[in-house]
Order: C-alpha cells, then structure tokens, then sequence
C-alpha cells in the first residue's frame, strides 16, 4: 500500500529520492512543521520500541496511533507489547537489527543497570540512551485483603507484626515488585524500610509481570506489591486487595518511566532521534490534556493495547482514587502527569536519586561514580533540541537538569550534590 502524503508526494517516491539535497527538499516540503522544521530529515523511517501494558506506556501508543510518529517523518515506527521487563531488556540486547527492540518505554534505572552489565548475560554491558521521562507519579502499593484490619496506608509499620506473626506461624512473607532494581522495587523498598521492615531481611522480594499481579494475588502468591496502573485500580475493582499508597505520597512528583535507546541506534540515528523526541513530546501533552483522558483510557484499554476494562483505567488517570479499604478520594493530584511540571524532561537529578538508591540495596557498587554515569546515559540535550525544533514554549523547558533537593514522606532529604550524605542518614540499606 502506497501512503499518500497531504501535498501529493507517496512515501514511496519520497524514499526514492536518492541525493540529500533533494532528499531535505522534499521531507521538508511533506513535514513543514515536524521532524524537518530546522535540520536534515530522519535518517530511517521508523524504529522499533517495546512497552509494558502500564497506562505510563500511554505516549508511545497515543504517538502512534495518532500519527504524531508519522507526522515527524517516522511512519514505520513499531511499538510492541513486551511480556516483561526481563523480556525488555533481552530484546534491547538483541536489538531492532537482530528481531529485537530498539528502545521501549521503560524502568528509569533499567538503562542504566544494562550499560553496567549489572542485570544482562554475563555482565556484558549495553550501552543506552535516556532521551526523556514519560510519566510522573500514579503507581501504588498494594496489600491483600488479609491485612486491611491493620488499617496500613502510607505508614508501612502497622504491618511489622502482622508479617512477624505470619512468619512465626511458619508462613512466609512475599513482597512483589517487578524488576529488581527498578522504580517499583525501589518504591517499595523504600516504604517498607522506612515503616521498620527490611525488605531484605524481614520478607521475600520476588519478580512478577505488571499484567501478572493480580492473578498473583488473587492466588495468594503475596502479600503485597507494587506496580504501575492500571492494576491496583483492577485488584480493588475485583475486591482482592487494597492499595495502602499512591507513590507520589511517597515522593511527589517523583519521575517513573523513561523513554530508552540503545546508545547505538541514537549515535547512528541522530536526526530520528530528535524526531522520535519530538513526536512523543506531542503526545505527552495529549495525553496531559484532562479532557482527553476519557479518548486515552479508552485507545489503551484495546484489546491490542493492554486489554483492559476502561473503568479499570480512567479513575486513577483523573486522580479518583478508590484505594479499596473504605478510602475514596476524588479530584487529586496524584494522578499521572505526562507533560505538566517538567513531567517529560530527563532530570538529571532524579536519575541520580535511582542510582543512589540501587547503591543502597546492592545494585550497584559504592564506588560508583553516580555523576559520570548519569552524564554518559541521560541524553537531556536531545529532550533541549527536540523542544526548540517543536517550538515548546519557554515556560516548558527547564532552566536546568536539577530539580534540587527532593524531600520523602518520612522527612528524609535527597541532595543529587550529595547523594553519599543521603545515603549514611538511612538506618536500613543492604549489608553485604
């Protein structure tokens, strides 16, 4: 099938053109306002990027299938459902070349464990990219029924002796999380370890799917969890369990997923990544707009999305919360930002808090040098070219990659110039 573009040229004669002069003249003319507006055209067509049924994939599926992809020169662009993170990250090893993947919505450490080696075969690093962050905020933890009479919410220490008894009595304790290391790890790590409970000692941390962990709980394979949406919403619409906490009262604001390439393809590709940039800030602010979330909740929820009831999706994506224990809220701010308050930009700050926090549990090294790391893979002056190219407006671009000291719900202050002295104020972090 021959795409027509709105000016007259077939896509196909467009690839036909085979010097650069003439190649710039004509992307330019059938994308005056998109990917050509001030440089050269995209070096490739399209790129293949994986996603996670998590409504923070919601940018890549929107991009794509409102033609924000197609509109800056990328009309080939796949994105495909990936079963797990584990399965993310082996098929960004392999590679788009290779039947893998190219870039994918993803946990913000995650690139930064595969350019260490620290979780791919053999160790063998993988260089990445982080060219933006796509979501802020609306993950939760979530707790099985069995323990709603300990009245736990965002203070973890009410279940210490529940889990203690249950231990006693011979039981064991599993905690969820979806990818060791990852934000969902981290979130819950952190709540755990700041209610008196340490997540390495005191309970088993085990890996389960995002789409998997309801029908875990369901069975009784935890006794909590934490992941992205839309699954705490669906586990307290099936009456399974409760969510204790949103993770922005944990930290508000705090950065969730990344839009992540293989360091490679972006070096190659420098022009398709600015315009791959450009496309998923479009959608960003798409799906920021509260008056298309209703639409949003309802393209994701396809079958060939996430698959997924649409009233498991829109309250939370509105910031109603039913959290399922007698807790209902309405009209909050913890639903998910995806462009507002610097939502989409890769702070360099933040990426700082993860690795500090992947050096807390083990993850990482001591010795890391966490700023060196975060300069080598976070690519905020693609997310800078991108905005300029797109004409974002100034008050949407920040003045600089910090965004200064972060302080958590139990009074703890992250300072990204001082992420050791952080590091010696918490009581429970890995021994070995």
């Amino acid at each position: 099938m021959t795409m027509t573009l709105s000016n007259g040229i077939t896509r196909r004669n467009l690839l036909k053109t085979t010097t650069t002069a003439a190649l710039f003249t004509a992307v330019k003319t059938a994308f005056p306002s998109g990917a050509c507006a001030a440089t050269a055209g995209p070096e490739v067509t399209g790129v293949k990027l994986g996603y996670i049924a998590l409504t923070d994939s919601a940018a890549l599926i929107i991009a794509k299938e409102k033609g924000f992809f197609e509109k800056h020169g990328l009309p080939d662009v796949e994105v495909a459902k990936q079963a797990s993170w584990g399965a993310t990250r082996d098929n960004l090893v392999l590679g788009g070349a290779a039947n893998g993947i190219d870039g994918a919505h993803i946990l913000s450490p995650m690139p930064y464990l595969m350019h260490t080696g620290k979780v791919t075969q053999n160790n063998v690093p993988v260089p990445m990219a982080i060219l933006a962050r796509l979501n802020c905020d609306s993950q939760a933890i979530s707790v099985a029924k069995e323990y709603a009479d300990t009245g736990v919410q965002l203070d973890a220490t009410k279940l210490k002796a529940a889990f203690e008894k249950k231990k006693a009595d011979g039981g064991e304790v599993k905690v969820a999380m979806t990818f060791p290391g990852g934000t969902h790890d981290l979130w819950i790590r952190y709540w755990l370890a700041a209610g008196g409970i340490d997540p390495d000692k005191d309970v088993s941390t085990i890996v389960v799917p995002p789409p998997q962990m309801v029908a875990n709980m369901k069975v009784g394979n935890m006794d909590a969890f934490c992941v992205g949406e839309p699954w705490n919403e669906q586990l307290v619409n099936q009456g399974i369990g409760f969510t204790a906490a949103s993770t922005g009262e944990l930290w508000k604001g705090h950065p969730e997923k990344a839009l992540g390439m293989r360091a490679d393809w972006v070096e190659k590709n420098p022009n398709a990544a600015k315009a791959l940039m450009m496309a998923v800030m479009e959608a960003q602010q798409w799906c920021e707009s509260m008056g298309n979330k209703d639409e949003m909740a309802a393209i994701v929820g396809k079958r060939q999305w996430f698959n997924v009831p649409v009233k498991d999706i829109i309250g939370r994506l509105k910031g109603d919360i039913n959290y399922g224990n007698g807790r209902v809220v309405h009209g909050t701010d913890l639903y998910m930002k995806f462009w507002a308050n610097g939502a989409s930009y890769p702070f360099k700050s933040h990426d700082t808090w993860f690795m500090a926090e992947n050096i807390r549990w083990g993850k990482l090294a001591p010795d890391t040098d966490i700023k060196a790391l975060v300069n080598q893979v976070n690519r905020e002056d693609i997310w800078r070219a991108a905005a300029a190219d797109l004409g974002v407006a100034t008050a949407d671009i920040p003045a600089t990659t910090s965004r200064g000291k972060e302080t958590f719900f139990d009074g703890k202050v992250f300072d990204p110039e001082n992420p050791a002295a952080y590091l010696d104020s918490l009581s429970i972090k890995a021994t070995s």
